[in-house]
């Protein structure tokens, strides 16, 4: 895909998160901590499930990958986004402002659907406990992984290839910390139509497709957990599932009250705020999410830890 600029825009100017100078420190301060959690959070955790045999399984393969992709698009942003609290202006060049909108798109849609993969793990994990190395088996894994990843490969493709064909006139000053579809649309002086359509097609298709399969596979759950009989049962099955739906409710929860009627001015800057959840408190929390809830974890950290002072 060539990014060829057909605007007088050359480069565009990120306002950031906020333009009150009292908060710019604070901020910075703040969101460096978070992205250095970030990034030690998940390599972490990266490193652990891959030294540790016992976490060679189908569960955290996906925890693998949900974690790669977390540790990718927190550094699409965060560096520029961080850059905003430091210089009077922070510029970004067209090519760059596409290639930014390009990986987020790609990232983000792909955790969509490695979440999406996860939920169907966990019902076989607990509808087919027996068939679950057959049905689950490594190359179903790869499978589902390569699927999520083409998915957010087409949808940023589909987004970005939109994007460029738009031509940007005067203003070049994006009210947001990163290149975001919808704040890049209000800059343009050309019909965004297509754009718009072509975004709640795919935005609209990935949430319907994952949340249908993520809503049937916890219906099928909760079916099964039901008539589980013993009290060990529950407990297992309902902590097999407790992380992985805590992940699903911060980050679709978040994503949606990000996107909710975008196009409105009064709405960009709590669509900042909310989007600061999903881009930057969910990539920070999953790695503690599964590993502060999950036995087999803690257990690899113990043993990890063992190997390193003896």
């Amino acid at each position: 895909m060539t990014m060829e600029n057909k605007s007088s825009v050359s480069e565009f100017i990120l306002m950031g998160l906020t333009d009150q100078p009292e908060l710019q420190l604070p901020l910075f301060v703040l969101f460096l901590m978070n992205y250095t959690a970030t990034v030690m959070g998940n390599l972490s955790l990266m490193n652990l499930i891959c030294l540790n045999s016992n976490l060679h399984t189908p569960m955290y393969f996906f925890i693998f990958n949900l974690s790669f992709i977390d540790f990718c698009y927190s550094m699409v942003f965060t560096p520029k986004m961080l850059m905003s609290f430091v210089v009077e202006k922070n510029t970004i060049s067209f090519r760059g402002c596409m290639t930014q909108l390009f990986f987020f798109c790609v990232f983000i849609n792909a955790e969509s659907y490695v979440l999406t993969a996860m939920a169907y793990d966990r019902y076989v994990a607990i509808g087919q406990p027996l068939m679950y190395q057959v049905v689950m088996s490594p190359k179903i894994c790869c499978l589902l992984i390569f699927g999520s990843y083409l998915m957010g490969f087409i949808s940023a493709t589909a987004h970005t290839g939109c994007m460029v064909r738009l031509r940007f006139c005067d203003s070049n000053i994006i009210n947001h910390y990163m290149c975001d579809i919808f704040p890049l649309l209000q800059l343009s002086c050309s019909s965004t139509y297509v754009n718009e359509l072509m975004s709640y097609i795919a935005v609209g298709t990935a949430i319907i497709l994952c949340s249908l399969i993520i809503l049937v596979s916890y219906a099928m759950i909760l079916f099964n957990i039901i008539h589980i009989s013993s009290g060990k049962g529950w407990s297992k099955a309902l902590g097999t599932c407790g992380s992985h739906i805590i992940t699903v409710s911060l980050f679709y929860g978040s994503g949606l009250l990000a996107y909710v009627n975008p196009s409105s001015a009064e709405t960009v800057g709590q669509a900042k705020f909310f989007s600061v959840f999903y881009t930057l408190l969910v990539p920070m929390l999953n790695p503690l999410i599964y590993s502060l809830r999950n036995k087999d974890v803690k257990l690899a950290m113990k043993k990890s830890w063992k190997r390193i002072t003896s």
